[in-house]
């Protein structure tokens, strides 16, 4: 909790036009305004990863959930942080990260670089980079995001976070879902199958381009808001899973012991998390979250 201390009193100076003492973590701070909803440790958000870059989804929910919802929002891309200490200061966490990192370094920080039209010249050379990916969700930060929802916290997970699952059985029981794999970069809808939820409420079908995530989902089928669909019916498989058509589940919402979880499937691209229906579900989620409605 220092950390995190120190970390909003550096964002507290830069507010007050002190440049200079901006953190690399972007605990992002409100303007002062009339505000009914949200206070100071309301959310945590780890976010980013080596094909999702951290800039990018703090842009993003930035403007969403920071600047036009008026909640307080610390941003990291730290996973230490992620402790039952930490936990305990918000009422909600927020996750979007595959659940990866490679400490033996990586060439490409994207699959969109060709490696070999990406010529890495170096004097003297470089030794050999192990590019092997390890789970950096430990069993005890399961345990303690299961335990901080079951006690009445908050969870939020976004896009790549089920693949997380696949490696941390806790994890997996409070965000519901298996991933399975992704098509190419393409639109697909997200069609609302409940209009009666909070989250729902007054939001219409809208499309995004990006890759279609398709996954395992483990609750109440109720549960489920909105599906993707290909509405050109392409369908995805895979050797491991066999075909799962051209729709999935995309988001979902359930209560879990005293807390709340939602799931949201998109979130790869900037224009995807700013699409003006994807905004009003998202502003939708956070008052539902932090039970403001």
């Amino acid at each position: 909790m220092n950390n995190l201390k120190s970390v909003s009193r550096r964002f507290a100076l830069r507010a007050l036009g002190l440049g200079g003492a901006a953190s690399a973590l972007g605990a992002a701070i409100p303007q002062a305004r009339p505000f009914a909803g949200p206070r100071k440790t309301d959310v945590f958000a780890l976010i980013g990863d080596r094909w999702h870059n951290f800039d990018y989804v703090r842009t993003a929910l930035t403007r969403t959930l920071v600047k036009e919802a008026g909640a307080s929002v610390t941003f990291t891309p730290d996973t230490t942080l992620l402790t039952r200490d930490t936990l305990a200061g918000h009422k909600l966490l927020i996750m979007l990260c595959d659940g990866l990192s490679f400490p033996g370094g990586y060439t490409t920080p994207t699959p969109f670089y060709d490696p070999e039209k990406m010529k890495i010249v170096s004097e003297p050379a470089l030794p050999a980079l192990d590019e092997s990916a390890v789970n950096w969700l430990t069993p005890e930060q399961g345990k303690a995001i299961r335990e901080y929802v079951e006690k009445g916290g908050s969870a939020w997970f976004f896009h790549n976070t089920s693949y997380i699952s696949g490696g941390n059985a806790d994890f997996r029981h409070v965000q519901g879902a298996l991933f399975t794999g992704h098509t190419v970069f393409r639109p697909y809808k997200m069609k609302i199958m409940n209009h009666d939820h909070p989250i729902t409420r007054g939001v219409e079908d809208f499309v995004v381009s990006e890759e279609q995530h398709f996954l395992i989902y483990d609750k109440d089928p109720t549960t489920v808001l909105v599906r993707s669909v290909n509405e050109a019916g392409l369908e995805y498989s895979t050797p491991k899973f066999g075909n799962q058509g051209a729709t999935c589940e995309a988001c979902w919402a359930y209560d879990y012991g005293k807390g709340r979880v939602c799931f949201m499937a998109p979130g790869h691209t900037i224009p995807s998390f700013w699409n003006p229906e994807y905004i009003k579900l998202q502003k939708n989620a956070l008052r539902w979250l932090l039970r403001e409605t």
